[in-house]
């Protein structure tokens, strides 16, 4: 088996990225539906590794430009069933519920808008997601003054009273 490492990309640092797997053919609409109906106005692109038939990216979406690098981004993963969804204008909070709904979804591994990096395992069969480098490794440990800071951002943008 051969390791490579894939780094995720996107149109900018606000975007978020969903990855995870999925298993069947009406994933495309039924995630693309799941998506547009928990967040008015959302903004994403979506693909998906098909992993037997025809064996083709699949794809859905609500902006083009998150779309193409949906696209792109699954080419350069290539694992069966694999997923990656692309967000504007909404956040992991506003869809993980409704695709955890998703009948065909067998796994979210991420949802963050930090850098990416997959690591992809290679074998003569295919490529398989091994996990996720999900931003960086921590500096040290949130001390009085930066609880404050975090529970004060969380009532100015709305996410607690």
């Amino acid at each position: 088996m051969e390791i490579d490492v894939v780094n995720v990309k996107k149109l900018e640092d606000s975007v978020n990225v969903i990855i995870g797997y999925t298993h069947f053919i009406k994933s495309a609409e039924d995630i693309y539906e799941a998506l547009v109906t928990s967040m008015p106005g959302i903004k994403f692109g979506f693909a998906f590794c098909e992993a037997s038939g025809d064996r083709l990216i699949r794809y859905e979406g609500t902006d083009e430009e998150l779309t193409k690098f949906a696209i792109e981004n699954c080419k350069n993963i290539g694992a069966g069933h694999a997923f990656i969804i692309l967000l504007r204008n909404a956040y992991p909070i506003n869809v993980l519920n409704a695709l955890k709904n998703v009948q065909e979804i067998t796994r979210i591994m991420v949802a963050s808008a930090n850098p990416l990096q997959v690591i992809i395992g290679k074998t003569e069969q295919g490529n398989a997601i091994l996990g996720i480098v999900d931003g960086y490794a921590p500096l040290g440990v949130e001390d009085e003054e930066k609880r404050k800071e975090r529970k004060e951002f969380l009532r100015k943008i709305g996410y607690k009273l």
